[in-house]
């Protein structure tokens, strides 16, 4: 709190103190380089516990949160070339956003392993929605994200007819009306209801 009980105001991105053993991050903020900062804009709140303080960010509405690393975001893919597929993020979780943030994701974060093989044009077009991983930034205003995890990569795609197509395997999938198969870096999506069977 400020003087006289004010709260301070924090705006997202902004850097709010040193991340150490007496100061956590919170809901509402992230850890990077060895600080936490806000993910929103809204009130800091100081939770106090014995050893430690909470630091945490409690925005006035839920859209204002931006990507913050570590982040899962869906995303729609608007251009690709040899060396990265542009994105526009749309939610970030469960949350739509009310506005969109772009996003590059390179040709080495596509896979975790044979990156020299990955060809772009094999694993997204224009229009394929994603599930992808935020990266911590290097270059401000844009969001690099990766797909390089089993649950990431294309979750929807259409074909050239428009149909819905189908994942057949991580790597392919196919449109139902013509049979067409297609290549794509499918997404293992684990459904949230689905129990592992005991």
């Amino acid at each position: 709190m400020g003087d006289k009980g004010e709260p301070i105001i924090c705006v997202p991105g902004q850097r709010l103190c040193v991340a150490d053993k007496a100061n956590l991050a919170g809901p509402g903020t992230y850890e990077q380089h060895g600080y936490i900062y806000s993910k929103l804009a809204g009130v800091i709140k100081l939770v106090k516990n014995e050893n430690t303080c909470t630091v945490e960010v409690h925005g006035t509405t839920e859209q204002s949160i931006v990507p913050a690393p570590g982040d899962i975001v869906t995303a729609m893919v608007t251009l690709v070339n040899q060396r990265l597929c542009k994105c526009i993020i749309k939610c970030i979780g469960d949350i739509v956003l009310t506005r969109p943030y772009r996003a590059i994701l390179r040709k080495e974060d596509v896979r975790a392993t044979q990156k020299d093989l990955t060809e772009m044009y094999k694993c997204f077009r224009p229009g394929d929605i994603i599930l992808a991983r935020v990266m911590p930034m290097t270059e401000p205003h844009v969001y690099q994200i990766t797909t390089a995890e089993n649950e990431l990569g294309v979750v929807i795609a259409h074909s050239e007819e428009g149909v819905a197509m189908v994942p057949i395997s991580w790597v392919e999938m196919q449109c139902p009306k013509t049979m067409t198969k297609e290549f794509r870096k499918v997404a293992k999506v684990v459904p949230e209801h689905v129990v592992a069977e005991q």
